[in-house]
């Protein structure tokens, strides 16, 4: 699985504490990153974003990343994120490692009452980020191959109601983005504008702690 990891060129000297996270949160690590003063303290690097969408390459591919960094302090930009634990299992194992609080980044993103909310209200919800709003395309009409067999709809979705974008940025063309989405799949659409809060809430504890 080797070349699976990009750096982000922080240029942080060696030591410093290392991120490694979710492509799919690349722009939103980076806004509370430099928005917090801490751009220039960690090194950070990324796992290919399609992996939202493979839950099961993400241990395997954090171990070959982790394998040269014995003890080094390390935040994985990951929630559980679909592994069924094994996240949590690899993180026990390695002193020093610690990864973001929450099932999933939309109840990073939401915050756990808000999403707990969202998911009572209506379970049969679909989510979207602003990255995932803006890549719908090739992550989810083509991940799922239903540009190739738009048939395969209502196999994937046809138990779900409506779709919740849960915007970080105030970026219309986002919204726009959500809006087409949910039409292709034929659900209603919803927009909350939660922002980057619970992301940078997370990650400022941990890395100042772990540069304390």
């Amino acid at each position: 699985m080797a070349g699976t990891v990009a750096d982000d060129g922080t240029g942080a000297p060696a030591g410093t504490p290392l991120i490694i996270g979710c492509g799919a949160l690349a722009s939103e690590l980076r806004a509370v990153l430099v928005a917090g003063g801490l751009d220039q303290a960690v090194e950070v690097r990324y796992l290919p974003a399609h992996f939202h969408n493979r839950p099961e390459r993400i241990v395997p591919a954090l171990d070959e990343a982790l394998a040269s960094e014995p003890g080094r302090s390390v935040l994985i930009a990951y929630a559980d994120c679909g592994t069924g634990g094994a996240l949590d299992r690899f993180v026990a194992e390695r002193p020093n490692t610690t990864r973001l609080p929450g099932a999933h980044c939309y109840e990073l993103f939401a915050g756990a009452d808000v999403f707990a909310a969202l998911h009572d209200a209506e379970p049969g919800t679909f989510y979207l980020t602003d990255y995932l709003a803006r890549h719908f395309d090739p992550l989810v009409w083509q991940g799922l191959g239903l540009d190739r067999h738009p048939e395969l709809r209502d196999a994937y979705f046809g138990n779900y109601r409506r779709v919740v974008l849960l915007t970080q940025s105030e970026d219309p063309a986002v919204v726009a983005a959500g809006r087409v989405a949910a039409d292709h799949l034929g659900l209603e659409f919803e927009h909350r504008h939660v922002g980057r809060r619970g992301l940078a809430e997370a990650v400022g504890v941990v890395v100042a702690r772990r540069a304390a």
